[in-house]
């Protein structure tokens, strides 16, 4: 993300004029394939706070400089605002030469509708230094159309002071377990979890572990093929996140609350405003920088998986989560290959990795992580059985953005369980 990478919904166009930009973005780039020739890459990522932001700027500007005939013109953007940047301008046919990119459904429309470029050939001979668990959401029918310098899952962040306050000895390992610790933890009068409900794709997190743990990753994939979500499973996994909202466990004002705002989600957590938080693995490092003391709230925050559930199908060794990679749109000049290239050396993803805000897709990298936390997912991943990407990434676009605004009306008490599966179900089978 968000961050985040996050990573969802859309919301209003950013700019009137921002068709038109793009339309001329590319003007005046040679594409005959002289490498030598002036080029000038239209680059757009969702780092656009610190740390990542001048990690990027700093690659850019070493790249310009070893390349005098290369521009790069940057765009950092915020992650609902990149996306809704990004329809705009797909769906003018004009999507930027460098994008954010999770993966997935959005990844395979983009590419059936040839908007971005088959990258296969061209990192074949380098690709082999990643992990290959990093580069499956961006693999499809067999071809690479995106490349991850970034993996992660989601699980929860916790404050162990105030874990101690509430008398709470260890984290819970079930999801019995994860209740009663937000029992304690409202007894003692903390604040149990902190949540960006005007955002939504924090929110899915919750039912999508809870449908992994109930019913297994074969549930989730099968739901999809079958384009039929209204099974006992995924209404058992709506009912125990019913149990969870009926405890009344989030801050005041989550539902108009956003993720990175200075009084959002991300905010609480650093500022030591709640005790836990489901979220990615740049967690960290946007508490840190959203807080009033820019540093969050340092090593009092720990990280543990998301719990199993008594008498469900799934592990908890299954992971959800996913990473931030990039595209390559369509019309990309050809210097954009060589500087993705150099993003995902190993140089430069050593340095991504020294932030903490960043798990490198590089092997070689992985001996630069040094926040304790960061270890700890990481090694969780090395050791997991099973992988889900976010399902607002990994189903249809339009079915991703329904399971989110799903599972807002059933954590505002709008809708029941039942109900948001028949809303999610009638949008799988429209597509």
């Amino acid at each position: 993300m968000s961050a985040h990478l996050s990573r969802r919904t859309l919301l209003g166009l950013v700019g009137a004029g921002a068709g038109a930009y793009l339309l001329s973005g590319c003007s005046g780039d040679d594409e005959s394939g002289d490498p030598n020739a002036p080029q000038t890459i239209d680059w757009w990522h969702i780092q656009n706070t610190e740390p990542m932001l001048p990690v990027w700027a700093a690659a850019a500007e070493e790249y310009k400089t070893a390349h005098s005939n290369v521009k790069i013109e940057i765009q950092p953007l915020e992650n609902e605002a990149f996306k809704a940047k990004l329809t705009t301008a797909t769906q003018a046919g004009s999507p930027p030469d460098l994008f954010q990119s999770w993966g997935g459904g959005v990844l395979r429309q983009q590419a059936e509708a040839g908007l971005v470029k088959d990258i296969t050939d061209d990192v074949k001979p380098w690709i082999g230094s990643l992990l290959p668990l990093s580069l499956e959401p961006y693999t499809i029918d067999g071809k690479i159309y995106g490349v991850p310098f970034d993996i992660g899952m989601v699980g929860f962040w916790y404050n162990k002071d105030l874990f101690a306050k509430a008398q709470i000895t260890e984290p819970p390992t079930t999801w019995a377990a994860l209740l009663d610790t937000v029992r304690k933890l409202k007894a003692a009068g903390i604040v149990p979890i902190a949540l960006a409900g005007k955002e939504k794709w924090p929110a899915h997190f919750y039912w999508a572990y809870l449908s992994m743990r109930i019913g297994g990753l074969g549930a989730l994939q099968q739901a999809a093929k079958d384009k039929n979500f209204d099974t006992p499973d995924f209404v058992a996994a709506g009912d125990r996140l019913k149990e969870l909202v009926d405890l009344q466990p989030f801050q005041k004002g989550f539902l108009g609350a956003e993720y990175g705002s200075p009084d959002g989600q991300a905010a609480t957590m650093g500022n030591g405003g709640a005790a836990l938080e489901l979220m990615g693995q740049w967690a960290p490092s946007v508490q840190a920088s959203s807080s009033t003391s820019k540093k969050g709230i340092g090593d009092k925050l720990g990280f543990f998986p998301f719990p199993a559930v008594d008498g469900g199908k799934g592990s908890a060794t299954e992971v959800f989560g996913g990473g931030n990679g990039f595209a390559v749109g369509k019309d990309a000049p050809a210097a954009t290959l060589d500087f993705l290239k150099a993003l995902l050396s190993v140089d430069s993803q050593r340095k991504s990795a020294k932030t903490g805000a960043v798990l490198p897709t590089v092997k070689e990298a992985t001996d630069a992580i040094s926040d304790p936390n960061n270890k700890t997912v990481a090694q969780a991943l090395a050791s997991a059985t099973g992988f889900q990407l976010y399902l607002d990434q990994a189903y249809p676009p339009a079915v991703g953005q329904q399971v989110n605004d799903s599972v807002a009306e059933l954590i505002a008490g709008n809708k029941t369980s039942a109900q948001i599966l028949k809303d999610i179900t009638a949008v799988a089978k429209s597509q």
